[in-house]
């Protein structure tokens, strides 16, 4: 499996503390089936100014600790970029780096505003030829009153990444169910830890793929975790990989469970 969210660089945004932490999450990624992880910490100007080279020297150091450790996972570099004026001209600069520098880069939005111009924003960075992929689009606080911005999203081809860990039942009911509808829909495209320790969030994926799995079937579950992650590294175009597919009759019954939903 690989694995392309996770905060495990210590020390430089609000994931892995230090060096003990990180190798602990490295061990535990293993153990639970993952090969290749890429280093996502946050860019947030203002409060995680991390940049490019930065985050490089950083995975640089920490992939050879893990070898002086005997840990047999390898990195890659990315980062977890949140959606600020300027960012198209900070990913031409190269000063925000992609996923293992492809095409493909994570986008996090505000997590409990809808930003205004969303969809313009994200269609002028697909427009400069890159692929926005959505993390954890299932957590947002506003995804309720925005849902129909998602599947918009999708139509058009963004990608959409959901946190294995809400599949689980990790960050409330909400979100499972948020995560599950998607996923049941045909709007999920990657599934990804988005671990940030040892214990509260663990970097566990194999739980969120078998979850996953009794919804769409083992084949789909696998390219969320290794076919379009794979792609994203090789930087293929989006239109040589395979897209998710959805269940039959998949969007009558979220309909008719969304009538149920207990916060409503």
């Amino acid at each position: 499996m690989i694995d392309l969210h996770c905060h495990l660089l210590p020390g430089i945004d609000d994931g892995s503390a230090d060096l003990s932490t990180s190798l602990a999450m490295a061990r535990a990624a293993v153990a639970d089936g993952i090969r290749v992880t890429a280093c996502t910490p946050h860019i947030y100007p203002g409060l995680y100014e991390n940049v490019a080279d930065g985050i490089r020297a950083a995975t640089w150091r920490l992939a050879q600790e893990l070898r002086d450790h005997h840990i047999n996972l390898s990195l890659v570099c990315g980062a977890d970029i949140h959606l600020v004026p300027g960012l198209l001209s900070r990913l031409r600069d190269g000063s925000v780096p992609t996923l293992n520098n492809s095409r493909y880069f994570l986008l996090e939005p505000p997590h409990h505003v809808a930003p205004p111009r969303f969809e313009a924003s994200v269609f002028e960075l697909m427009m400069a030829g890159y692929v926005p992929i959505i993390t954890h689009p299932e957590r947002l606080s506003w995804i309720e009153t925005h849902y129909s911005v998602m599947q918009r999203l999708v139509h058009r081809g963004v990608w959409m990444q959901v946190t294995s860990g809400s599949l689980a039942g990790r960050f409330g009911k909400r979100p499972r169910y948020w995560g599950e509808r998607m996923l049941s829909e045909g709007l999920v495209h990657l599934l990804a830890t988005d671990s940030h320790g040892i214990r509260k969030r663990p970097p566990l994926l194999a739980e969120g793929r078998d979850l996953a799995a009794r919804r769409i079937g083992d084949t789909q579950a696998a390219m969320l975790v290794d076919e379009r992650p794979r792609a994203i590294l090789m930087n293929m175009p989006p239109s040589d990989v395979r897209a998710p597919q959805p269940p039959a009759r998949a969007e009558s019954y979220w309909r008719r469970m969304q009538e149920m939903l207990p916060w409503r």
